[in-house]
């Protein structure tokens, strides 16, 4: 009786257990996400080291901002499913120190006048934190333009 008992309490403690998702298991994921679609998509994509991917389409000839700039930006924010989450045609205003990680590290990489594209891993945008259609631990890719940084 006495094994049966420490048997069910061992299962009981194995099936109650669930493996959590670590941070650098998140980053791992995110970056086999992100490079696979750097490949599908044929795009020529500069790392930056924290995990942010980046392509420049214009380079641009104006200012250049820094994490903590303001800059009027055209985007459209998607999935890597191609989802749409989040865009602005007419140009949004913002100081760089109220959007995510993600926008404040590559923003700065473009010069007034500049496209590209941001594919962001989830720890530089939202986390495990789901956000209106934002599923938690998503990659973010954003379809960028830097109109300007006053």
């Amino acid at each position: 009786m006495k094994k049966v008992l420490t048997l069910f309490c061992l299962s009981l403690i194995f099936f109650s257990c669930k493996k959590k998702t670590t941070t650098a298991d998140q980053a791992t994921t995110d970056n086999q996400i992100i490079t696979s679609y750097i490949s599908s998509h044929h795009l020529n994509a500069k790392a930056t080291g924290s995990g942010l991917y980046y392509t420049v389409n214009t380079p641009g000839t104006g200012p250049q901002p820094t994490s903590a700039s303001n800059v009027t930006v055209i985007y459209k924010g998607y999935l890597t499913s191609g989802s749409i989450f989040d865009q602005n045609a007419s140009g949004l205003s913002c100081s760089l120190t109220s959007v995510i990680q993600g926008w404040q590290e590559g923003i700065p990489l473009f010069k007034a006048g500049g496209s590209g594209t941001l594919l962001i891993p989830s720890a530089l945008g939202y986390g495990a934190q789901a956000t209106g259609n934002i599923p938690a631990n998503s990659v973010l890719i954003f379809d960028i333009q830097l109109i300007s940084v006053p």
